[in-house]
């Protein structure tokens, strides 16, 4: 059985920082790529972020370029995101994923995990 289970959601002020994780229960793929997408009220889900397995290649949409970072920790099947100059378009509920490669399609990636809510106040 594969899951994944994001944390760290909540509200947060314009400016703020939060940091999310998703920890991978179950075996997937040998070397799995990971990613963060969002969903804000109304509209589609969005690519975030993704990582490479050992993490040399990483990808950002251009909207949070600059302010957030991915990482990973293999050891622990730990993905995390570091948000910051967080912004008022930036709520949204966060999901993590994998799949064999970081792509920025939803299609690329089989599992999900159920999404943790990010509020930012203006």
């Amino acid at each position: 059985q594969v899951a994944l289970e994001e944390r760290g959601g909540g509200l947060v002020q314009a400016g703020g920082s939060l940091r999310l994780s998703c920890e991978l229960y179950g075996r997937t793929y040998a070397n799995p790529a990971m990613a963060w997408f969002r969903q804000a009220p109304g509209k589609g889900r969005e690519f975030v972020s993704s990582i490479s397995y050992n993490g040399q290649l990483t990808d950002y949409a251009d909207s949070v370029k600059g302010r957030f970072t991915i990482s990973r920790d293999n050891t622990r099947n730990m993905l995390y995101l570091h948000m910051s100059s967080l912004k008022s378009e930036d709520t949204a509920v966060y999901y993590c994923a994998t799949g064999r490669k970081p792509e920025r399609l939803q299609r690329f990636y089989d599992f999900w995990g159920q999404g943790t809510q990010v509020t930012v106040s203006s």
